[in-house]
């Protein structure tokens, strides 16, 4: 399905892009679709672009001055290491002053500082009023027509804040916390203002070394901000246990699509009171955006995801802003995505969307780990060695009540450990994909396919259930011809496990995202299934006081 985040999670493309839309076997758009299309000597100076700054090298400013700099402003101290490797690689020579004085940058990166609020931010800024009062000029003896060491360095430690904050984030000790295991992307913020210094001020800070989601979800802020002043969006009162369905007539119905008209799921709003066809495609176009099975039937549930209020989903997409620091500005060749919340795997060629499946991920006492790993084995007809909590608290009891349960369940003893047999029963289903980890997670079928055709699928003891496992060993085993269709189908039913190694082992990422913007441009949203957006709203609020 291509309703989807990541993703891509995930994850992961660009940060100056372009999207191109592919579909899959249903046709439905995701944002997993888009592309990067960015040259790497993006972050690289590019010395046919030589500013007004980067010509000018006879300027220079006391190094010692740093020293009493840093015990004046001391918030600063910890970039007071890269504020010198930046400075001593230019010999000290200014950055934002030129012959005719303040250069245009600085105009531009302290409005950018001034709008941070757009980027779902509220970091105060360090030394604001003493900041504000140098860059508007004033400061009695201070002119900006003439190079000036406070000023200087104050706009370069501005901007060390503003990309640690906007394009990095929380620290790595809070992503632990959070249960954030996915590598993050690694700047280096003074390699990135001297490109950027020496490009053309009228791009400068346009195209910021972030994931491509951050760029949607930060347009959709804005939108959402304006909805949120004008008044929000009304709470729909319905009459509990009533469902409406095309043809049905309601006054409800015009809250309804007065709803649906401002969340841009209802392209025009006639303001009838009968469930029509445009209010039909409006209905699931907003079950598609929330993760429902598309039926066009609004229920109870349907109604309460429409009362969710417009802060609440502003701060929900704040929160995936966060996220979105956290990964890498780009990914390359082949590789796995699963969003937990969306519950779906999605399938990478060449950082282009091949295709996706549902999945069943675990449920909330256990829950499937954040991290990422490589797919390295396939295995046919295999054993499920049951873990040990699953043995004590479930296997073990049943057992005690009922002597036949390992032969009612095809299982047996292995060692001190109890195992279930291949076979079409086993819990496993009929294949497994092993990326090794230290989560013990990894992908498997199952026999119990009804599940997919639930909304919300958290049901698993953590590891992550497959919709359709032939057709992923298929894939993953496309570069060995000797594993054809029917040899697939033979190992899968022969009841003997079997491991197979795959020629191209494939990175996997788990990654967990409630919101992001599809290749059609839709905002979508999904269930806090973890409770943690919760905590890392926490987090950023404290960061921001």
């Amino acid at each position: 399905m291509k309703n989807s985040f990541l993703f891509n999670i995930l994850l992961f493309t660009c940060f100056i892009f372009s999207i191109s839309c592919t579909s899959n076997s249903n046709g439905k758009p995701s944002a997993f679709s888009q592309k990067d299309t960015t040259p790497d000597t993006q972050l690289r100076p590019d010395l046919s672009l030589r500013g007004s700054f980067s010509s000018q090298s006879k300027m220079k400013f006391d190094s010692t001055l740093l020293s009493s700099f840093f015990k004046q402003y001391s918030k600063f101290k910890s970039f007071e290491k890269l504020v010198y490797q930046f400075y001593r690689s230019r010999k000290f020579a200014f950055a934002w002053f030129d012959e005719n004085g303040l250069i245009e940058h600085a105009g531009n990166l302290y409005n950018k500082i001034n709008q941070v609020e757009e980027e779902g931010l509220h970091t105060p800024i360090l030394y604001h009023e003493r900041f504000h009062a140098l860059m508007d000029g004033d400061v009695p003896g201070i002119s900006l027509d003439q190079p000036n060491t406070e000023v200087e360095l104050l706009l370069t430690l501005q901007y060390f804040c503003y990309a640690q904050s906007v394009w990095t984030g929380l620290n790595d000790a809070v992503l632990k916390d959070l249960k954030w295991d996915l590598p993050r992307k690694k700047l280096s913020y003074d390699a990135i203002l001297d490109s950027l210094l020496q490009g053309p001020s009228d791009v400068f800070m346009q195209n910021e070394p972030v994931y491509i989601q951050y760029r949607l979800l930060k347009s959709w802020l804005k939108k959402l901000r304006s909805q949120e002043q004008a008044g929000g969006w009304p709470e729909i009162k319905y009459p509990k246990g009533k469902q409406y369905k095309l043809k049905d007539s309601s006054l409800i119905l015009i809250k309804i699509r007065e709803r649906l008209f401002l969340t841009e799921d209802l392209l025009n709003n006639n303001n009838q009171a009968v469930f029509d066809a445009s209010l039909l495609q409006g209905v699931k176009n907003f079950q598609q955006r929330h993760g429902y099975h598309e039926s066009g039937i609004i229920t109870d549930k349907l109604i309460d995801e429409m009362n969710v209020s417009v802060t609440s989903r502003i701060r929900q997409i704040i929160i995936n802003m966060e996220r979105c620091r956290w990964l890498p500005v780009r990914l390359r060749g082949n590789y796995f995505v699963i969003n937990i919340p969306e519950f779906r795997f999605h399938a990478f060629e060449n950082d282009r969307y091949a295709w996706s499946m549902k999945v069943v991920v675990g449920k909330q006492l256990n829950q499937t780990a954040v991290f990422n790993g490589k797919l390295k084995f396939v295995v046919f007809s295999p054993y499920w060695n049951i873990p040990p909590g699953i043995m004590r608290k479930e296997i073990l009891p049943a057992l005690r009540r009922d002597k036949m349960y390992l032969r009612k369940h095809n299982m047996e003893w292995h060692g001190r450990s109890i195992r279930q047999k291949p076979g079409s029963q086993n819990a496993l289903g009929l294949v497994k994909f092993l990326f090794p980890n230290s989560h013990n997670i990894y992908m498997h079928d199952t026999p119990s396919k009804t599940l997919f055709e639930q909304d919300d699928r958290a049901f698993s003891h953590g590891c992550i259930r497959i919709e359709q496992p032939k057709k992923l060993a298929q894939y993953v085993l496309r570069d060995q011809p000797e594993w054809t269709e029917p040899r697939i189908d033979s190992a899968m039913l022969a009841g003997k496990e079997l491991f197979v190694a795959i020629k191209n082992p494939t990175p996997v990422y788990i990654a967990y995202f409630t919101t992001w913007v599809d290749s059609a441009g839709k905002l979508n949203f999904r269930k806090d299934i973890y409770k943690r957006d919760l905590k890392l709203e926490e987090a950023i609020f404290l960061r921001s006081n």
